[in-house]
């Protein structure tokens, strides 16, 4: 039952930090809100996505309130986890990214490319998903470690299993001269 009521504690300690990224767009008063977020390991484990494992990242977020719409500005800066492409360590990738987005009320949620629809008897527009995904799009597709920082046991396996050295191996047999003639190909 002690393992049951921690889990409990745990999660429900996650659900109230996250509760911060709900804004209740119907109640915002000033025509500009500006809402700071420190997104931390807890925020990245509640998310529970494979991309990103852990970090801490700072978002400012800019919420203008017009007439028929919101425009918000996502400004997200920090370091986020994420594996290596070479050995499957976990590396520090910096991020630093500039978003913007239109929110409006209609008659159900919904996403579009940059409109989200909130429902208007709702309210209430959650962006614990939309800044991961911001997130997730500041990350380069290639990200190594830097030279000489990769699990050097992994870089030792990769060299001993690459195309290279079993060609290499190969290269007694006959090779069909259909195939040679290929090779002179290869760049």
């Amino acid at each position: 039952m002690v393992i049951i009521s921690e889990i409990i504690r745990t999660f429900a300690t996650q659900m109230c930090s996250l509760e911060s990224l709900k804004i209740d767009l119907r109640n915002l008063k000033d025509s500009m809100t500006t809402v700071e977020y420190d997104l931390k390991d807890s925020y990245f484990e509640y998310i529970d996505a494979p991309e990103v494992r852990s970090g801490k990242v700072r978002v400012s977020l800019t919420i203008n309130k017009l007439t028929d719409f919101f425009e918000l500005k996502f400004h997200t800066e920090g370091v986020v986890m994420i594996p290596c492409d070479l050995c499957l360590d976990d590396m520090e990738q910096a991020i630093s990214c500039d978003n913007r987005l239109v929110a409006r009320f209609g008659t159900e949620n919904s996403e579009d490319d940059e409109v989200v629809t909130v429902a208007e008897d709702e309210g209430i527009l959650d962006v614990s998903w939309l800044i991961y995904e911001f997130i997730a799009l500041a990350i380069p597709i290639k990200h190594v470690h830097a030279p000489g920082k990769c699990n050097p046991a992994m870089i030792q396996a990769l060299e001993e299993h690459s195309a290279d050295r079993s060609s290499d191996e190969e290269s007694t047999k006959p090779i069909d001269p259909r195939w040679e003639k290929l090779k002179n190909l290869k760049i």
